[in-house]
């Protein structure tokens, strides 16, 4: 029998960043500076600065 793996589970040599989605802002606002994103029924925005940051708002 063998015994599972917790769910945060990371093997040697991985990096825990490694397994994260990885989304570029640029390409979510195509090229833009905003981007509207759903999680359920709620909208955000996500607006890069001149400065180029990140804020999302709801």
């Amino acid at each position: 029998m063998t015994a599972a793996r917790p769910a945060d589970f990371t093997p040697p040599g991985t990096s825990a960043l490694a397994r994260i989605p990885q989304h570029d802002a640029n390409e979510l606002t195509r090229g833009g500076n905003q981007a509207l994103i759903i999680l359920d029924d709620q909208i955000y925005q996500l607006r890069i600065t001149r400065a180029g940051k990140l804020i999302l708002t709801k």
